[in-house]
């Protein structure tokens, strides 16, 4: 689940911890808002992104190797099979990975570590499609 090596600092201590995570889960999500580039995206999150930002903030924490709040909350975070309720094809999901690269960028995230995850996330958006080849 976490993308951490053994002997090494936390993704979520290099990162810089639950405030950089917050500045970066907000980005994510007023970018999504505003830019026409991402409006499939945004119309798959229906009226309000509240929840969503407040999810991904938990995912991203335990994921990156601090506090577990997705899981203490909803247990497996099962992140297809959650997900299998929307429409995911080619186009979300590149707008999902153009959106956080956009949103690492402009936080400030170090080049070398946004590389590392931009690869994961587009590793797991690719996994999240299920519709189109």
């Amino acid at each position: 689940m976490q993308i951490q090596e053994p002997n090494q600092a936390s993704l979520f201590d290099v990162i810089g911890g639950e405030p950089v995570i917050t500045r970066l889960v907000e980005r994510f999500y007023d970018l999504m808002d505003l830019e026409p580039a991402y409006a499939e995206l945004r119309a798959a999150h229906g009226n309000t992104l509240d929840d969503a930002r407040q999810k991904l903030f938990w995912f991203l924490c335990g994921w990156m190797g601090g506090p577990n709040y997705f899981v203490e909350r909803f247990g497996h975070p099962r992140l297809r099979a959650r997900h299998m309720p929307f429409k995911i094809g080619i186009q979300e999901r590149d707008q999902w990975v153009a959106c956080m690269a956009q949103s690492m960028r402009e936080v400030g995230i170090d080049p070398a570590l946004r590389e590392r995850l931009e690869q994961s996330f587009f590793q797991t958006a690719d996994w999240m499609r299920n519709v189109g080849a």
